[in-house]
């Protein structure tokens, strides 16, 4: 199982190993979900949110993208709109 930092900043997956940013990584590592999200960092903001399971957090995000783009969002279409969803996996590459 990845690490909350390591899912937060995943950028793809290579097979059974997951792909990190590990500049992203170190610069961003230590804000919350409501601090990537003011950063304009939101689809780390989301994986934060999911990570966290708290949907107090999930909607922070939505709340962050609605007022920065001006449309309306669902918390159940954040999902397909940043491409995040929980993944199993052992291994992790560090680009």
């Amino acid at each position: 199982m990845l690490g909350r930092d390591d899912f937060v900043f995943t950028i793809g997956y290579d097979g059974p190993a997951a792909v990190v940013d590990s500049q992203a990584k170190r610069r961003y590592k230590s804000l919350s979900t409501s601090a990537l999200a003011e950063k304009g960092l939101f689809r780390a903001a989301y994986s934060s949110a999911v990570y966290s399971g708290n949907p107090d957090e999930l909607g922070i995000v939505a709340d962050s993208y609605e007022k920065l783009t001006g449309s309306k969002i669902e918390i159940a279409g954040l999902s397909r709109l940043f491409g995040v969803i929980p993944v199993d996996v052992n291994r992790t590459i560090y680009l």
